[in-house]
């Protein structure tokens, strides 16, 4: 089971990073385009770092390992990233059709906000062999939210053009509302990085450590004999289309 959800994995990676590639070729053909505002794009960039992950989770899967704490962590923070990218994407398009303004979503943003956001929540629930993703990563989750946030407003203003309208001020009512919508994303990464922690502790008993180890304290498996170091050695165990220079709230 583990390697087949390795896998699956790995063929994520493979629809993520195919659908950034079509991505990029999508937007070739808006005569505003730069690479620098497509790769400013949240999505992208949270895509890209998913791509690798689920590359090197894969892989550990493949070989019938857990993760370690620390890859454990990056995991929840990457997938928490990608999951919201989704999420604020989905309101974006919602709201774009109540506003009678539809914008249009080609297959690579469909899979980069909507399959590959969808995979990855499945994986964390239902993949065996989840690492125990300590509360303390609570404290760094909003870290690359600020920093890209901050980054983003600094160079909006020099050049004239945001990825998210909720982002430029000309598009939203200071402070109130400027405030208000990003104040709520960042209070749904924080919500979202909860749910997966809380997810990680709840894992089958049985399963393996937060280290990557067999559990302990769970007792000697039937017809198992200690090892030499004292162990037990258990028989058979195992952006969305982008328009680049175009703020607008379809964005």
């Amino acid at each position: 089971m583990r390697r087949f959800v390795g896998l699956l994995r790995l063929l994520a990676a493979a629809a993520a990073l195919t659908a950034l590639v079509g991505n990029f070729v999508y937007v070739l053909g808006f005569s505003t385009f730069t690479s620098v505002n497509y790769f400013s794009y949240f999505t992208q960039q949270s895509n890209t770092a998913n791509a690798a992950v689920l590359v090197a989770s894969g892989v550990t899967a493949l070989r019938g390992r857990s993760e370690s704490r620390l890859f454990a962590a990056v995991h929840a923070l990457v997938t928490t990233y990608v999951i919201v990218s989704g999420v604020v994407y989905a309101i974006i398009v919602a709201e774009s059709v109540s506003n009678g303004y539809p914008i249009g979503v080609p297959w690579s943003s469909q899979v980069l906000h909507f399959w590959i956001p969808t995979f990855v929540v499945v994986d964390w629930i239902a993949a065996p062999g989840r690492t125990r993703v300590s509360w303390k990563v609570l404290s760094v989750v909003l870290v690359y939210p600020i920093v890209w946030g901050i980054a983003t407003i600094v160079r909006g203003a020099e050049v004239g053009w945001y990825p998210y309208f909720f982002l430029d001020p000309a598009q939203v009512l200071w402070p109130g509302e400027y405030l208000t919508y990003n104040a709520l994303a960042l209070g749904t990464i924080v919500g979202v990085l909860v749910g997966l922690i809380a997810l990680s502790h709840l894992r089958p008993r049985g399963d393996a450590g937060a280290d990557g180890a067999p559990p302990r304290g769970g007792g000697q498996a039937a017809g198992a004999e200690p090892s030499v170091e004292g162990s037990v050695d258990a028989p058979g165990s195992v952006g969305s289309p982008v328009g680049p220079g175009a703020a607008t709230r379809s964005r």
